[in-house]
């Protein structure tokens, strides 16, 4: 092959040749490099090499497109391939793979597997929350990144920023899940090493795993009441700190709540929250929640304000409502609370506090929708015992609001079974 890789074309030879268009003629640069003339009038770079014997052809682009210089620059790289023993041809088949692999194998798409997996076992609630944070924190940083090129300093990055919110149990959770699809990709040979896990470092322990904080006192719960309503917070907030409050439920449940699951105008007002939404999605039954009076007169004039239809507390920021980050914030640094109660603590408190004034453990697990331990409680959900819990949230909204009155507590009157 004359030329060498250097070659001896010149630009103005090379268009005087494609002037001519002289049909499968070929005009040679030296090292195999040379411009051929295709059938159909055009022009087109082309390298001829041999490799295990064979001769072969390695089409580079078309010109002008494809310019004189570049031409001999991918003649370089062809060279170089060959000094490997590798066909270029076939490297250049792989590194499309590669790139295309790379480009479908996104940590969002990945993510999006993983998710989809997961909605089978989990609730319709949680599935939902979790897909929302993904695309609220870790999809705008590294969503349209190749998984297999993630480092552990990038996912460390990822959660910090959202630990710089304060709110270490969001940063926490979300940690998990991250953790979650780098093992899906593992699995799925999508990349060899999970770098979610040595990220957990950055994040701080929590001084206590075991029960969330809780007061059991109704003086010390009324002094939260009060000092929450003198608090500069939103009104959705507040209103669904009170929710929280009044009805023990769990504080996702709280801030997904819709209108549509709330009864007001019947004789007893209830919440009835969709199985789908909770916690334990093995029952067959909806979960009903017995509104006391007091919370279902602040439900109305709430309903008066701000709405019939959608969520009780949208999202003032756009969102489809408010988060419970809004909430937990609240409790641990405006009203001070941090490690003596939380928004998940009123469960512990109302657990406590009925089961201490008489109220039969039964009852108390199915008014929570605790997951039962035995078979007799299991039974109780046909029945739900309705109107003892009726009587019990009764009772548990007058103590609270006597308590943020300061008013002595009055003892429930039902028997322990």
């Amino acid at each position: 092959m004359s030329g060498g890789i250097g070659g001896k074309l010149t630009d103005k030879a090379v268009k005087a040749f494609v002037a001519k268009t002289e049909r499968g003629k070929k005009l040679p640069d030296g090292g195999g490099l040379h411009l051929f003339i295709t059938p159909a009038g055009g022009a087109t770079w082309r390298i001829k090499y041999r490799i295990d014997g064979k001769e072969k052809i390695y089409s580079v682009g078309t010109y002008p497109a494809v310019s004189l210089a570049a031409a001999r620059v991918e003649l370089t790289e062809v060279k170089a391939l060959l000094r490997e023993n590798k066909d270029p041809v076939t490297q250049r088949r792989i590194n499309r793979a590669e790139t295309s692999a790379s480009s479908d194998n996104t940590f969002e798409a990945v993510a999006g597997g993983w998710l989809t997996m997961k909605k089978k076992e989990w609730s319709a609630g949680h599935y939902i929350k979790s897909s929302r944070a993904f695309e609220r924190d870790i999809y705008p940083a590294i969503g349209k990144l190749p998984i297999a090129s993630i480092t552990p300093a990038i996912v460390a990055k990822a959660v910090e920023d959202i630990h710089k919110r304060d709110v270490l149990e969001t940063a926490t959770r979300i940690l998990q899940h991250l953790n979650g699809v780098f093992r899906y990709a593992q699995a799925k040979g999508l990349c060899r090493d999970n770098p979610a896990l040595p990220a957990r470092e950055i994040l701080p322990r929590k001084k206590d795993s075991g029960r969330m904080p809780a007061l059991l006192e109704f003086a010390a719960l009324g002094d939260i009441l009060r000092r929450a309503d003198m608090t500069r917070i939103s009104p959705s907030v507040r209103m669904a700190h009170r929710l929280c409050a009044f009805t023990a439920a769990r504080i996702g449940n709280v801030t997904n709540a819709e209108w549509k699951e709330f009864d007001l105008e019947s004789d007893q007002p209830v919440w009835s929250i969709p199985r789908a939404k909770m916690k334990v999605t093995s029952r067959f039954i909806d979960h009903r929640i017995p509104l006391s009076a007091e919370i279902a007169a602040e439900l109305r004039q709430w309903k008066g304000v701000f709405g019939t239809k959608g969520y009780l507390f949208p999202s003032p920021a756009g969102g489809k409502h408010i988060g419970r980050e809004s909430i937990e914030k609240v409790y641990r640094v405006t009203l001070r609370l941090d490690g003596k109660h939380s928004p998940h603590g009123w469960r512990s408190s109302f657990s406590t506090l009925a089961r201490d004034h008489g109220t039969a453990r039964d009852v108390v697990e199915l008014a929570l929708d605790h997951v039962h331990d035995n078979e007799v409680a299991r039974a109780y959900d046909r029945g739900e015992r309705f109107d003892e819990r009726v009587k019990l949230f009764q009772w548990w909204g007058t103590q609270l609001a006597g308590a943020q009155r300061g008013a002595t507590v009055i003892p429930l009157k039902t028997k322990a079974a």
